[in-house]
């Protein structure tokens, strides 16, 4: 798991300073080694002063050492006591070497440990990254995919608006059409109905004419027949035979049938036959 981005700039942080601040960790450690060496000279040579004094001091006493000899030789015991001071410093050296090394071995293992885990860490996320490549691989294929799907998408809308655009047009057309036939329509009915009800009020004013004309007949026959008697009554009756014979019907008193065409009177003139008015819905 990735660390946040503060402990990861602290950590750089500090790593710069360690750095910059161990740059010269190694002149200072040569600085410091020449200087114990010359402290272990100095001390040297003042106790070998001291000795060369010692025997100035004293001329009976040899400045040569002879094997086996049990006398004191102070250029010898401060050779000596220089040369154990050399070495117990050269232990003690010696010793921090080891705990260094030891110090330095510690950390290359937590070292080794850690460049373990790293490398672990960078195989698991190159192992991530190349999952995550492969996901958006095939994301980009979807999306490719998408895109021309919805572009497929589009042309097919774009072609059903341009169809639904025609027919609305068609429907419009249709629509004022529709309304033109029924106007026409309309006034083609009105024009019809006018025209059947002109002819309904001929056909009246016929019959009107036509009874008022057989009232008047009526009358008339009625009025002679008053006046002349039994001589009209047998006029009347060849009158009947008359008009049998021309094809129409002739009533007791003289009037003419309404189915015929022509009736007669009985002073053998012809009166208008009435017109029968039958009205269908065709007129």
């Amino acid at each position: 798991m990735a660390e946040p981005s503060w402990q990861e700039l602290l950590r750089l942080r500090l790593a710069e300073r360690n750095a910059r601040e161990s740059s010269f960790a190694p002149i200072i450690e040569q600085y410091r080694r020449l200087a114990q060496q010359t402290k272990l000279l100095k001390e040297r040579n003042a106790s070998l002063l001291k000795a060369v004094g010692s025997v100035r001091a004293n001329p009976s006493s040899s400045t040569v050492y002879v094997p086996g000899t049990g006398g004191d030789n102070p250029v010898q015991a401060a050779y000596m006591a220089s040369l154990e001071s050399q070495i117990s410093s050269l232990r003690d050296e010696l010793a921090t070497v080891y705990k260094t090394q030891g110090q330095n071995a510690q950390r290359l293992l937590s070292m080794n440990e850690t460049l373990r885990e790293k490398e672990e860490a960078s195989r698991v996320d190159t192992e991530n990254l190349r999952k995550t490549k492969e996901e958006v691989a095939t994301l980009r294929k979807k999306v490719e995919q998408h895109n021309e799907l919805m572009a497929e998408k589009d042309r097919t809308a774009q072609i059903l608006h341009d169809e639904i655009n025609t027919l609305q047009l068609e429907l419009g057309q249709i629509e004022e059409r529709n309304a033109t036939l029924t106007k026409d329509n309309a006034k083609l009915l009105q024009r019809w109905l006018d025209a059947k009800q002109a002819e309904a009020n001929k056909m009246n004013e016929a019959n009107d004419f036509y009874e008022d004309m057989r009232s008047k007949h009526q009358n008339v026959l009625s009025w002679r027949d008053g006046s002349q008697g039994d001589a009209s009554s047998v006029n009347n009756k060849d009158t009947e035979s008359v008009s049998v014979s021309q094809g129409g019907s002739v009533s007791g008193n003289g009037s003419a049938n309404e189915e015929g065409t022509t009736a007669s009177t009985k002073d053998g003139t012809l009166s208008p036959a009435k017109a029968v008015v039958d009205l269908t819905p065709n007129g």
